[in-house]
């Protein structure tokens, strides 16, 4: 048997995946699984939890408070939840930081890579010079890859125990780079393209690149799975909406389309993105967006126009709350602003509930508006309609209104179905996928329970070159 770390770092969050795996490409089985969140927004909290003896999840933390302090990095989370697997007796399989073989790390922004990498030092120097294409998207990811790079230093022993923060791992252990961009290597040429001087676009990266890839190449599996055909043979318009949102055209199991851009920014709105905007709007918003904003580091060059597009837009600029469940509350209500723990304080009903109605109908008319182009590019040829991420999978009011506008495609929802997708996600892929839409319609619609992290470790131990 052979242990996986699977590791999520993102601006304020730290998830760990451990997976285990059989020799002969078995597929990975999760057996246990930490979170940090809060590291920008003290104090920082550890959930946790592992497989139990009936095969089910045994609950071990829930939102425990860590102090009042800050965590300080994403490296010094991601310590502090080896930590917690080493020191749990009920996890034997993780006894100590010798027991890990490979460690998967998300990593946003790939550039060309077309598979996963494994991490050496000439990989994680091109990694870096990426991060100008993305600063606030793999900054997280690599602060944790260079801890862990850190391990082969000379003199460096495995075991439990308390261990020192410059070697997290044992020597020896794989790195593996996961990138979202991996699956959108197929775009062809005259959709990645961008009409500028080809020159200065060759020469700087300037491309439609595509993101979100790990959960689509996760989706794309599992629905061909749960419809009984080879990826090879399947069309979809695939939704990946979370506080991230993108859209993405897949035919024949590869990316066609995709909404994100050269960065993340561009596509659907976001909690805190603007998504695809007039280019000039930046610099009509405000006088000093060419400017390095204040929050920048000697690593990060964030200008305030990267800064407001990313951060200060969205439906949190519309509305004042980045929780979308209270955003759909109020559109569904008609009459009331809705209980979804929003951070926006007190304001005037009246002016709160319409912001939040046209927050919602602005996404849904983003959505439909690449539903209706990914159609046509597809040449009609869907086979379903797939919603993912923590909104596509729990807002039946989102679905509804995205699929009631795009009837006129073929798509038609089952009331009852949307309303209590069957979702387990317990017993492989094909089981994280629920139909929602109508008996009889030309096509299916469909809310697949994705999970980034499973797909990074089927990657290591479907690759053997990854482990040499």
């Amino acid at each position: 048997m052979k242990i996986i770390l699977a590791v999520n770092a993102g601006s304020s969050s730290v998830k760990v995946s451990v997976y285990e795996i059989a020799d002969g490409h078995a597929e990975p089985m999760r057996v246990a699984e930490a979170q940090i969140n809060g590291l920008t927004a003290p104090p920082p909290k550890i959930s946790y939890k592992r497989r139990g003896d009936d095969g089910g999840d045994v609950t071990v933390r829930k939102d425990d408070s860590l102090g009042d302090g800050k965590m300080g990095s994403q490296a010094a989370a991601f310590e502090r939840i080896l930590r917690e697997l080493f020191e749990d007796e009920g996890l034997p399989q993780l006894a100590g930081k010798g027991d890990i073989a490979v460690v998967a790390h998300r990593i946003v922004h790939g550039g060309d890579a077309e598979r996963p990498e494994h991490i050496t030092m000439e990989t994680l120097h091109k990694l870096e010079k990426l991060s100008d294409l993305a600063p606030l998207h793999n900054g997280p990811s690599l602060a944790i890859v260079r801890a862990c790079m850190s391990s082969s230093s000379p003199g460096d022993t495995s075991g439990g125990g308390d261990e020192p923060p410059s070697s997290p791992l044992a020597p020896g252990v794989v790195n593996v780079a996961c990138f979202d961009t991996v699956f959108h290597a197929s775009i062809p040429r005259h959709i990645r393209t961008y009409p500028i001087d080809q020159a200065v676009a060759r020469a700087n990266g300037l491309r439609k690149y595509g993101f979100h890839g790990l959960s689509y190449a996760y989706v794309t599996r599992a629905v061909s799975a749960f419809l009984g055909r080879e990826p090879s043979g399947v069309g979809l318009i695939a939704l990946h909406l979370g506080s991230g949102a993108s859209a993405c055209a897949i035919r024949g199991g590869r990316s066609h389309d995709t909404s994100m851009g050269l960065t993340p920014l561009a596509g659907l709105p976001g909690a805190t993105r603007s998504g695809s905007v007039d280019p000039s709007l930046v610099f009509h918003y405000a006088s000093d967006v060419g400017r390095l904003s204040p929050n920048s580091t000697k690593e990060l060059h964030i200008s305030r126009a990267e800064e407001i597009l990313n951060k200060e837009a969205g439906w949190k600029a519309l509305t004042g709350t980045t929780d979308f469940g209270a955003i759909a509350a109020a559109k569904e209500n008609q009459g009331g602003a809705g209980d979804g723990g929003d951070d926006d304080g007190d304001g005037d009903d009246d002016e709160k509930v319409d912001a939040r109605r046209l927050a919602f109908d602005l996404m849904v008319d983003r959505i439909c508006g690449f539903v209706g182009s990914y159609y046509v590019s597809l040449g009609g040829r869907v086979d379903a309609l797939v919603f993912a991420g923590g909104i596509g999978e729990r807002s039946a009011p989102l679905r509804r209104a995205v699929v009631d506008q795009c009837r006129c495609l073929g798509f038609e929802l089952d009331e009852a179905r949307n309303a209590a997708p069957a979702l387990d996600g317990a017993g492989g892929a094909s089981s994280s996928v629920a139909d929602v839409g109508k008996d009889g319609a030309r096509h299916r619609v469909l809310v697949c329970q994705t999970d980034e992290q499973f797909e990074m470790a089927r990657w290591c131990a479907e690759d053997d070159t990854l482990w040499v």
